[in-house]
């Protein structure tokens, strides 16, 4: 049934939804204000002549979170969130370090690799299920999904200025304490989580859950998009829009903000309405018609600025609903780990979409990586359509906090 207008969130929803977004912002505003400015500047650096090295090097995280969310998101089943968590942004505060301290490309890519070692979205997504009801469940998600958005728009206007400022090593230097900041929100923020039970489930019954796994697709689809359309888009905003990199900002920041005033009446039409499905199908719908726009527009600025923000739109509605309909379906003792398939398929998308929307773009041009991904887009549709929505249950009492 709907939820009423009378059924809010709580102060502990609140401050739940609002640290673990921190969290999340503080995380990964350190992982991408290097995206800009590290391709330049390991043209001075030994090693950073091998284009292939500086490929690792970025790419690396994404490669060792796709090999750990899972064994995080079932630990987090086991011996709980918080400390799951705790000890991965250790390990992310320890791999900045080295990468501040690194003299050349090869102990950066270890640094790199430490990061992605701190695999925590899994547990971080079961602990906001956690601490939140299922009426509630995907606002908190969006707020998730937001902050990422957000952060990725500050990053490309932050990270020039803060490169001229501070150089390579003060940005992973601040990364380290971007990540020990999150540590002190999950302890003094965020509250405590209700006990985890056990974990029941068997890996391979998550694996064979139809429903689950078209989820996992889905976002498999969605940040191999994500990665492979930014391999074409700076390139054609400096050729065809006419943008230096540092001014990118000018397009990336009204992109997303402007998506942000469609997706919140979005998520609420999903959550208050019942409309999950319908909301979510949309979603990848507009997905398709971007990648078809961007290919009709090729690099003009206004269309291509136009589709940019169709495209965060789509994307921001689909990172808040994904989530909060795998933990719904989820058994409950396995929610960690079916999170943790979840994420590790984000991460394996994450890393493939930079390959290959490089080979795309270099073998066969920009029109290419858009149909290609529009014709991932439409698959990923057909398989949408037909999933059951995610049961709609009554609201349900205040989680219990210790």
């Amino acid at each position: 049934m709907p939820v009423s207008a009378r059924d809010p969130m709580s102060r502990e929803e609140r401050r739940a939804g609002l640290g673990l977004a921190a969290i999340f912002a503080l995380r990964m505003l350190g992982l991408f204000l290097i995206l800009p400015v590290f391709a330049v500047h390991a043209a001075g650096i030994p090693g950073g002549d091998d284009l292939t090295l500086v490929g690792l090097a970025i790419g690396a995280y994404g490669l060792t979170q796709a090999c750990l969310q899972i064994a995080y998101g079932a630990a987090s089943d086991r011996f709980g969130r918080k400390p799951v968590i705790v000890f991965g942004l250790v390990l992310f505060v320890l791999g900045s370090v080295i990468a501040a301290l690194a003299d050349g490309i090869h102990m950066i890519i270890v640094g790199r690799v430490l990061q992605g070692a701190g695999a925590i979205s899994a547990a971080v997504t079961a602990l906001a299920a956690d601490l939140t009801r299922d009426q509630h469940r995907t606002k908190v998600m969006a707020m998730i999904g937001s902050s990422i958005g957000l952060v990725f728009a500050l990053s490309m206007v932050a990270a020039p200025l803060l490169y001229a400022v501070i150089g390579m090593d003060g940005i992973f230097w601040l990364t380290a304490v971007l990540a020990f900041g999150a540590i002190g929100v999950l302890l003094w923020v965020v509250p405590e989580a209700p006990p985890v039970p056990r974990a029941t489930g068997r890996f391979i019954d998550v694996l064979r859950d139809g429903q689950l796994m078209r989820l996992n697709f889905g976002v498999f689809a969605l940040h191999l998009i994500q990665t492979t359309m930014w391999v074409m888009v700076p390139s054609a905003l400096v050729t065809g829009g006419g943008l230096a990199m540092t001014e990118h900002w000018k397009v990336y920041l009204p992109a997303v903000l402007l998506s942000f005033l469609v997706m919140v009446p979005a998520v609420i039409l999903a959550e208050r309405h019942d409309r999950m499905k319908a909301v979510f199908n949309a979603a990848i719908a507009l997905l398709v018609l971007v990648q078809f726009g961007l290919w009709l527009a090729g690099d003009a600025l206004i269309p291509m600025a136009l589709m940019l923000t169709l495209f965060f739109v789509a994307f921001n509605v689909l990172e808040a609903t994904q989530p909060s309909w795998i933990s719904r379906i989820a058994p409950p003792g396995s929610k960690g780990t079916a999170l943790g398939v979840y994420n590790t398929l984000q991460s394996i998308g994450l890393f493939l979409g930079g390959l290959l929307g490089g080979w795309l773009g270099q073998g066969f041009g920009p029109a290419a990586v858009s149909l290609f991904c529009a014709a991932l887009a439409l698959l990923w549709l057909a398989l949408a359509a037909s999933m059951a929505p995610p049961p709609v249950r009554p609201a349900a009492p205040l989680p219990a906090h210790g």
